[in-house]
């Protein structure tokens, strides 16, 4: 495996809202030393932003998957953006 920085923006579909997936996205990108952000969007997604290791980002997408223990993630879209200098550490928004 590699070690090279990648920076994804992932959305999460489903019952994905008011389960305590902000608060579990948070904490285990923490976890795995990410940077980025996550929010719930107004069509009932939550859309997160992730830099880190690709190693790194490759298992928090996994665990996207999963989500926390009351929701149910029909899908996660990925999509690869460019990384940025200085990724913030983990955040929620709105």
């Amino acid at each position: 495996m590699t070690s090279d920085i990648v920076r994804v923006r992932a959305v999460a579909r489903g019952r994905v809202q008011m389960v305590g997936f902000r608060a579990f996205v948070q904490r285990h990108a923490a976890q795995l030393g990410l940077g980025g952000s996550v929010r719930n969007a107004p069509d009932g997604t939550v859309v997160c932003e992730l830099q880190g290791a690709r190693e790194a980002v490759e298992q928090m997408l996994a665990r996207l998957n999963d989500g926390p223990l009351h929701a149910r993630v029909d899908r996660v879209d990925v999509e690869p953006l460019e990384p940025v200098a200085d990724a913030p550490s983990m955040r929620v928004t709105a």
